[in-house]
């Protein structure tokens, strides 16, 4: 998928429960996929007028939106019914590992209906997008 901020909206969904560590845990980690896996997301590296770089930021406004744990689980398989939507799941299992390798191992054995999600990435048409989170509050 390529973001042109004109025609795309992103959002990062988080579940209620969440402790503000496990929450911010969460939105860093789809932060990061999201740069990686969405081209035209991040915009080039800048330079202040005393030639100090600036990595480039998102083109976009980010928002991070709380949700029920049932309701991520719901909004991930409409994501995943709409072609224009990329979804960038998080699971609690991954949260859990203590090494990408152990995530690797764990990931791998289970079945998709048997992982509890803790937050999602979503990046897609803004109208599409709106219509999955326009009913969903703001994390504070």
């Amino acid at each position: 998928m390529y973001f042109d901020a004109a025609v795309h909206k992103c959002v990062i969904v988080v579940d209620n429960t969440l402790g503000l560590g496990h929450a911010v845990n969460a939105v860093s980690v789809i932060g990061v996929s999201l740069g990686r896996s969405v081209e035209g997301l991040v915009g080039p590296d800048l330079q202040s007028s005393d030639e100090v770089n600036y990595p480039g930021v998102i083109y976009a406004p980010l928002p991070i939106l709380r949700s029920s744990s049932d309701h991520l689980q719901e909004l991930h398989k409409k994501a995943l019914l709409d072609n224009e939507i990329h979804s960038m799941p998080f699971s609690a299992l991954a949260q859990s590992c203590k090494t990408y390798e152990e995530y690797e191992a764990r990931i791998c054995e289970a079945d998709s209906s048997g992982i509890e999600l803790v937050a999602l990435g979503l990046v897609g048409p803004q109208k599409s997008i709106s219509k999955l989170t326009g009913n969903l509050s703001l994390f504070k």
